[in-house]
């Protein structure tokens, strides 16, 4: 659970970061929301239980079992045994983020829901625009390809020097008896 913690700056990569992808949807955690908040975990869950016609099932999801033993392999998580998280978490989606701040009365909710936004969106324009990630991935690939052939090129000059050059027929030193022709 998150510890109630007073809210300071929050940078976008701080959100960013946070973000995962679970079925398909990208999505933020409760105890993430709850830290970004400043709430408790507790409180944020309880928000969502009194107000559950607020949040269908894409708005948010209760993680299975299956999913959680996963994120917790994942992420480093403490265990229940010592304290830590023994019910699998809440996963909110971008509708469901703008939701919370409607049923959280933190005077920091409005301000921290803005930058969440903030962030999903630049994830979206990120997504949103694979043609420059196809063009960056097309230049990565040829300029491998050089260096590829250039340490071809290094490797193979690398072991023409390390043969020994073929012997050559010394000639003899000195005056030679040749048979007369």
């Amino acid at each position: 659970m998150a510890n109630k913690a007073t809210p300071v700056a929050i940078r976008p990569e701080q959100i960013e970061q946070a973000i995962l992808v679970v079925r398909g949807q990208r999505v933020l955690l409760d105890s993430d929301l709850a830290s970004l908040y400043g709430v408790l975990t507790k409180a944020l869950n309880q928000a969502v239980r009194r107000n559950p016609e607020r949040f269908p099932s894409d708005f948010a999801f209760l993680l299975t079992q299956q999913e959680f033993t996963i994120l917790r392999s994942q992420i480093v998580t403490s265990s229940g045994k010592h304290g830590g998280r023994r019910a699998a978490p809440w996963a909110f989606t971008e509708h469901g983020v703008a939701m919370l701040s409607s049923v959280l009365h933190s005077p920091t909710a409005a301000r921290v829901n803005v930058e969440i936004m903030r962030a999903f969106v630049r994830l979206r324009r990120l997504l949103a625009t694979p043609g420059e990630l196809v063009e960056q991935i097309t230049k990565l690939g040829e300029t491998v390809r050089l260096h590829d052939d250039q340490i071809k090129t290094i490797a193979q000059v690398l072991r023409q020097m390390m043969e020994k050059p073929p012997e050559q027929s010394k000639g003899k030193i000195g005056f030679h008896n040749h048979p007369a022709e």
